[in-house]
């Protein structure tokens, strides 16, 4: 049975933890406002959805060519999760915000250079939607889509929130930072379960 609780708390704490997309996305509705930020932020969505797609197809012929390459990709990805927990632990209060141009053509290029979200995918196809879903090509790509938008789904809370969320992340950064950490440890370990 496919285990939708370990599966979206994986992809929503990826997705909500600070990276290049949310930070992008705070940044640019802090400067020009969150309708202004749209256009970026529909570019990250078409480029998170066509970079999820690719992580589809490239786990799915993988997992195909090679069905001993899921307990290596367990591995990678819960060894990749416990480095983020520790990075996320070890995370001082201050997020660094980088200038960015806020169209639609920078947010989608940025998805093909963010290391981010290809782990996010291929871990996410490999840990929880092979396993039940390997022949069902549709039911990937719906996955595919689900991913890519769960992800922009954060990427817009952090442009709507974006003032208030560095103010939380500044005032409570230890208590913030331990419990998405403990909770990375928490989808490490259930990767094996």
């Amino acid at each position: 049975m496919f285990q939708w609780i370990h599966f979206l708390t994986y992809a929503v704490i990826t997705t909500a933890t600070p990276g290049p997309n949310n930070i992008m996305s705070m940044s640019n509705a802090g400067r020009v406002g969150l309708k202004k930020s749209y256009p970026f932020n529909l570019g990250i969505w078409a480029g998170f959805m066509a970079v999820m797609v690719i992580c589809t197809v490239l786990s799915s012929a993988l997992n195909a060519l090679m069905p001993v390459i899921k307990t290596p990709m367990l591995v990678a990805g819960a060894g990749y999760m416990l480095y983020l927990a520790y990075k996320t632990w070890k995370r001082s209060a201050e997020i660094s915000e980088a200038q960015v141009k806020n169209g639609f053509l920078s947010g989608l290029l940025l998805q093909f250079i963010n290391p981010k979200i290809y782990i996010y995918g291929m871990v996410s196809m490999e840990a929880y939607i092979l396993p039940y879903f390997q022949n069902s090509p549709f039911k990937l790509l719906g996955f595919a889509i689900l991913l890519a938008t769960i992800g922009c789904f954060f990427n817009l809370c952090w442009a709507a929130f974006g003032s208030v969320f560095r103010i939380l992340f500044s005032r409570h950064a230890r208590a913030v930072n331990t419990i998405m950490s403990l909770l990375l440890v928490y989808c490490a370990i259930s990767l094996f379960l």
